[in-house]
């Protein structure tokens, strides 16, 4: 399993960024897939969620309609469009091989930073 994330970077508060995560050595397709995110001196925190199909998400409550997940199974690829940022967004995320319930524990990338600053 290999997960890159990208699209990370410093931005002000309200403004937008737009991850992505590029899967391979495993079926992408059949596999639920997450964001989690971990800020300076906490614990992975559970994002997003997407099923296989990509018709079905879940967020945070903290996400409070700011994020979008979405991905492409034609391209292997998985997205998380951010908007609304916040400093309290500040966090590494990584995506995650898996659902809500194994996000926080199951295969994930090496992580892209994200600091909201002005």
């Amino acid at each position: 399993v290999q997960l890159v994330e990208s699209g990370g970077g410093l931005v002000q508060p309200g403004g937008s960024l737009r991850l992505s995560c590029e899967a391979s050595g495993f079926t992408f397709g059949v596999i639920s897939m997450s964001w989690v995110r971990q800020a300076p001196g906490k614990g992975l925190e559970w994002v997003s969620s997407i099923n296989t199909g990509g018709y079905r998400t879940d967020y945070a409550d903290f996400v409070n309609g700011r994020f979008t997940i979405s991905r492409d199974n034609t391209k292997k690829a998985l997205y998380l469009q951010m908007n609304g940022l916040k400093p309290e967004d500040t966090a590494v995320y990584y995506c995650a091989a898996g659902g809500r319930d194994v996000a926080t524990r199951t295969n994930r990338g090496q992580g892209t930073q994200v600091t909201v600053s002005s």
